[in-house]
């Protein structure tokens, strides 16, 4: 029997993989998901400890009100019902400072821009500037509201706008401008390089609404799977691909660690294209494209502390806290040992167990990779587990204690409520995601670049593409659009809109 060829072989199966996956099947295609580890998802994979669930990138979810956008995209993925959800309370993120004052972002934007003029009554103007500023350029992101345009964006001026910039031109505040920022940890944004357009993209999302998966967001991954196996499609687990056959500018297969091999007609690959391009070899492209993506900065990774809480003792919070140290909420890549942690994210994941206790919490902060360096060459994953070596371990703990140390300004008991906890660092997001050095949002975007910041689908090998975060925006949201622009590289975009719009 001849060798199967599929229309669309599929490598790795984030979200972006997954929903390319799901939308060719969709409409005909046989497709093919490779996909190195044993669980599926990428950033939606979770873990376990002490029978608690935790997240490894999603924490919660932006605009899946009915009407809104990433609703009517699920609503189309099959997963509005499938999938449990539970909606945050109005003021669905509480922005807190050392000095003991604490603030809120609410969902909508008119409760939005009451909730900080109650707090800020002298700053009406700065505030209601902010929110009709905000507004505005998600308007020029099509996609964004499933209308069609020849580009994700129509506005190039727009891309050149700096975040800190506007923020500064709008209010002398500095407390203003720290809480209007305060989220940044959702997008890693620095203070000389962040968009204006990320922070709206991301914060207007929120704003419209706000939602955690109940039990984990591998629910999606799951969901999804389930779909395309529906739909005709195969998904493999423990597929790492390390090898693809390439002439005169084709790809005809690849070849996985246990030396099986998948042909195609087409390949998609949901893995950062740095990586993509020094595994395909870099003799198969022109200097000025590989040495363009190998130069691309990434975001800063992170650490995080996953605490397992003692039965019924940490109260579920139904919002998320963002602590910072001082009003300069902004990233700083070049953080002192001395000073670290500047930042956390603290939240409490959802279960089905119990809307009034949590069991758990999760806390997250920014750590570069250079960190962990050291130990970069020590691997650890279900698929290939092994032990770091002890000074790593020690590392970790250290570093688990500076975090506690930086949560109980702001909750003085924690410690109390703790009965296990664990860390992981940008190594375990390396080893899990797949990027080179753990970045939690892919390519760092930069105010001065403008169109360059973002990743074309197409590539230099005819038959290859790409979709995920490192496309254009990070996040749910951000990759549900990458995989539209890269199903319309085969699809038409008018119909595949209107198709989504239907459902």
């Amino acid at each position: 029997m001849a060798e199967k060829v599929y229309d669309f072989v599929i490598i790795g199966s984030g979200l972006g993989g997954l929903q390319c996956a799901y939308i060719l099947a969709d409409h005909g295609h046989s497709v093919c998901v490779l996909e190195k580890n044993q669980q599926l998802g990428g950033s939606l994979q979770v873990f376990s400890r002490d029978k608690t669930v935790f997240d490894t990138g999603v924490h919660y979810l932006p605009a899946l009100d009915k009407g809104q956008a990433l609703h009517s995209y699920f609503k189309y993925f099959g997963l509005t019902e499938s999938v449990k959800w539970r909606k945050m309370e109005k003021n669905f993120d509480q922005i807190s400072f050392d000095d003991g004052s604490k603030f809120h972002h609410a969902s909508s934007w008119t409760d939005f821009e009451n909730t900080l003029i109650a707090d800020f009554p002298a700053e009406v103007n700065a505030i209601r500037k902010y929110s009709k500023t905000i507004q505005e350029i998600v308007k020029t992101f099509p996609l964004d509201q499933l209308e069609l345009s020849e580009f994700d964006h129509t506005d190039d001026s727009i891309l050149e706008l700096s975040a800190k910039q506007f923020i500064e031109q709008i209010t002398d505040d500095e407390k203003l401008r720290a809480v209007l920022a305060g989220s940044n940890l959702l997008y890693a944004g620095s203070a000389d390089k962040c968009p204006l357009y990320i922070h709206a993209l991301v914060t207007n999302g929120y704003i419209q609404s706000a939602y955690r998966c109940v039990d984990g967001g591998s629910q999606i991954a799951r969901e999804l799977a389930k779909s395309i196996h529906e739909k005709g499609g195969d998904i493999l687990r423990r597929k790492q691909v390390i090898a693809f056959d390439l002439s005169e500018d084709k790809l005809s297969s690849v070849t996985t660690t246990d030396g099986s091999t998948y042909r195609g007609k087409n390949f998609i690959s949901n893995i950062q294209p740095k990586i993509l391009l020094n595994v395909i070899g870099k003799e198969h492209f022109k200097p000025s494209y590989f040495n363009r993506l190998q130069r691309v900065s990434n975001t800063l990774s992170c650490f995080t502390v996953h605490i397992v809480c003692k039965p019924n003792s940490f109260s579920y919070l139904n919002h998320n806290i963002y602590h910072h140290t001082t009003n300069d909420v902004w990233i700083k890549p070049d953080y002192g040992e001395d000073e670290w942690p500047l930042q956390f994210m603290l939240s409490t994941p959802a279960t089905s167990k119990s809307e009034e206790y949590a069991d758990g919490i999760s806390i997250m902060t920014y750590m570069r990779f250079d960190e962990v360096e050291q130990w970069k060459d020590s691997h650890n994953s279900i698929v290939s587990p092994s032990e770091r070596p002890s000074d790593y371990e020690q590392f970790k703990s250290e570093k688990t204690e500076q975090v506690l140390k930086a949560v109980e300004k702001r909750f003085p008991e924690i410690r109390n409520y703790i009965q296990s906890v664990h860390a992981s660092t940008p190594l375990t997001f390396r080893d899990y995601i797949g990027s080179d050095d753990g970045n939690m949002y892919g390519t760092e975007k930069d105010y001065r670049k403008g169109l360059t910041n973002f990743i074309s689908p197409k590539t230099k090998i005819s038959n290859l593409w790409l979709t995920g975060q490192y496309l254009n925006l990070h996040g749910i949201f951000g990759v549900t659009i990458s995989s539209v622009v890269t199903c319309s590289q085969f699809l038409d975009k008018k119909k595949l809109l209107e198709r989504i719009k239907q459902v």
